[in-house]
């Protein structure tokens, strides 16, 4: 039996379809007449499996074209404008179930034990304790345990002062730029938290402002 009868099994038989290649030996069938410097070139077929991939993407391409410019469908503009106006009404969503994170008028201070923890380091790392002393009780920096007030000693007046200083020539900076807003919610927090304490050598209240009021 010779070689070109020789039984192939189904798998090759397939492999043999879905490419068309000529089997080593039977170049010569296939060997164009052109010679270039000694080169010559064989006249395979492209593969059928690369031609139905080719067929298919101009078939996707038309429908394409037809449904995006004939009917309109699959505009990337307004797909875009779409995933745009999805994506601001959750951010509205979250900052309206969020208020605290976003809007200063919305600020609440927290009583849980983990942020208080939060904000008393704070209060000790973030050089409060120069002014204020570390049971608050007051130094350079004003009594605030007591419930006299300079500039309100409610969370969103104590926040504010953080965030924009105390009365001018008066020493306390605008911390705005130097500790976060979350940061600075913290510290009025635990301000807040200490108010009615009793330190242990508290300066004498100062402020018109009384919180809680009276």
């Amino acid at each position: 039996m010779n070689k070109n009868s020789e039984k192939i099994s189904g798998w090759k038989r397939f492999m043999k379809s879905m490419t068309k290649a000529h089997d080593l030996g039977t170049e010569e069938d296939i060997m164009l007449d052109h010679d270039y410097d000694g080169i010559k070139e064989l006249d395979n077929v492209l593969p059928p499996w690369w031609l139905a991939g080719f067929y298919i993407t101009i078939a996707i391409s038309i429908f394409y074209i037809i449904m995006a410019v004939g009917f309109n469908k699959y505009n990337q503009d307004d797909e875009l404008n779409d995933e745009m106006t999805a994506a601001k009404e959750e951010i509205e969503a979250y900052k309206a179930a969020n208020p605290q994170l976003f809007d200063d008028a919305n600020i609440v201070a927290y009583t849980d034990a983990e942020n208080l923890a939060k904000g008393k380091e704070l209060f000790t790392t973030k050089t409060c304790v120069v002014c204020h002393i570390a049971d608050l009780g007051g130094s350079i920096g004003p009594n605030l345990t007591d419930n006299r007030w300079i500039l309100g000693g409610d969370v969103k007046s104590i926040f504010n002062t953080l965030t924009n200083g105390g009365r001018p020539g008066k020493g306390m900076i605008a911390w705005e730029s130097t500790i976060t807003r979350e940061e600075r919610i913290l510290l009025a927090s635990y301000i807040i938290s200490m108010q009615g304490t009793k330190p242990a050598a508290p300066k004498e209240a100062q402020g018109d402002i009384i919180w809680p009021a009276e």
